[in-house]
């Protein structure tokens, strides 16, 4: 067991080590340009050639498992942010509550905190963790997961949530947001992959349509070290720790515990246990660029979920396995 975790977060380590290193010695303009081809052309292409190999006979449980993971966790995070603020309203002074509350209610803040508690890794993290810790036979319950996740999780859900809560300087419009989600490329990529799978392209590019997923993962992991390297100050750690506790350990909990009520038992169960119980999505820090939002509690939570991983990963595996 420990030589199989060791080889699936290998990649992790290499990546996301690179990125810390390089954020030393590169201009911050390089994160931001690489969250921003990662958005339209990256993630795109991923979903892209997800969808031309994917199942879609095994029906829609999956992706109606994934959609209500989804909503349990916003309720939750909409459920916790209020109570937290109720705390420390509670904690704090008569006269600094005005300016605390205010603080702390910023709406990137929010926003963040939301989306940390949403979105998770599920393209890059949860699917290697999958083909690595279960059979191949459960392989499309795994991506038809992600793919729920990246369509109405990432770039559906979470757009609109992130066009709300991060473009504080013009007024928000139904139409607006509308129109974020509807020219977001990742959907029409996956639409486009899904509807060409009839579609019989040369070895040739076929096999490199599959090898550009991995420098997409690579290009990924490596954001996310030029982020964590950015961070000088760990101002919001209490909340992301707050989001982290709830992405890694609770909403997964939750997931497993309902599977095995519903009669959804080894492996199948922990499959959606693992996509459910990913690390925060790297995908929050390229909308963090496209819609400026919260970057230092997010690149935290990101931490924060990776190293929950390791706490949570033995349980999953004894309890769901």
């Amino acid at each position: 067991m420990i030589e199989t975790l060791f080889k699936a977060y290998t990649p992790l380590f290499i990546w996301i080590g690179l990125g810390l290193a390089l954020s030393r010695f590169t201009p911050d303009k390089l994160a931001k340009w690489l969250g921003q081809l990662l958005y339209w052309v990256g993630v795109p292409l991923q979903l892209l050639v997800l969808a031309r190999h994917t199942n879609a006979s095994i029906g829609l449980l999956i992706p109606e498992i994934g959609v209500a993971v989804v909503l349990l966790s916003l309720t939750l995070a909409l459920l916790t942010w209020w109570l937290w603020q109720g705390f420390m309203s509670q904690k704090t002074k008569p006269e600094e509550q005005s300016i605390e509350v205010s603080d702390s209610l910023k709406r990137a803040s929010l926003g963040s905190f939301i989306l940390a508690t949403i979105l998770g890794n599920t393209g890059f993290v949860g699917l290697t963790l999958t083909q690595v810790l279960t059979s191949p036979e459960n392989t499309d319950w795994a991506v038809l997961f992600s793919l729920t996740n990246n369509v109405f999780g990432t770039y559906g859900i979470a757009v609109l949530i992130a066009s709300y809560f991060g473009q504080k300087d013009t007024e928000n419009h139904w139409w607006i947001q509308f129109r974020d989600i509807a020219t977001v490329p990742s959907l029409w990529a996956f639409f486009i992959g899904l509807n060409t799978q009839f579609v019989k392209l040369p070895v040739e590019i076929e096999s490199g349509l599959e090898q550009s997923v991995w420098v997409v993962i690579a290009l990924a992991l490596l954001l996310v070290g030029l982020r964590l390297g950015t961070i000088k100050e760990y101002k919001n750690l209490d909340i992301a720790i707050i989001a982290s506790v709830l992405k890694v350990f609770i909403v997964p909990l939750l997931v497993g515990l309902g599977a095995t009520f519903f009669g959804i038992n080894g492996e199948q169960r922990l499959v959606l246990v693992l996509m459910s119980g990913t690390p925060t999505g790297l995908s929050v820090l390229i909308l963090a660029e496209v819609y400026d939002l919260d970057r230092n509690l997010l690149a935290s939570s990101i931490a924060l979920t990776f190293v929950g991983l390791f706490l949570a990963l033995p349980l999953w595996l004894i309890w769901f396995g």
